[in-house]
C-alpha cells in the first residue's frame, strides 16, 4: 500500500504507548540523516512513552526525546496493538 493511501500521523500525535512504523521523514537531507542515524529509519517501529512539547519515544529499545519540530516531521503509520 502506498503511503499516501495510509493513516499517517505526525509522531507527536501518536496516543502515549501507541507505536507506530515510520513511513516518511520530511525536513532538509541533514535532518533525515540525523534521524535516520538515531533509528528513525523508513520502517523502523517507534512507541510513544509521553509528551507534547518534547515527545519521549523508544526506537530500537533506546528512550529518545524529541522537540515537538523534529516529532511532527516524523511520519508514521499507528499499529494496532495486535499488529506489533
Amino acid at each position: 500500500m502506498s503511503a499516501s493511501l495510509r493513516n499517517l500521523s505526525p509522531l507527536c500525535q501518536l496516543l502515549p504507548g501507541t507505536t507506530g512504523r515510520v513511513c516518511q521523514l520530511t525536513g532538509d537531507d541533514s535532518f533525515c540523516q540525523r534521524v535516520r542515524e538515531m533509528g528513525f529509519g523508513e520502517a523502523a517501529l517507534v512507541t510513544k512513552i509521553s509528551g507534547t512539547s518534547t515527545t519521549l519515544c523508544l526506537v530500537n529499545g533506546t528512550r529518545i526525546a524529541l522537540n515537538h519540530r523534529a516529532a511532527m516531521s516524523i511520519l508514521v503509520e499507528p499499529l494496532p496493538d495486535n499488529a506489533r
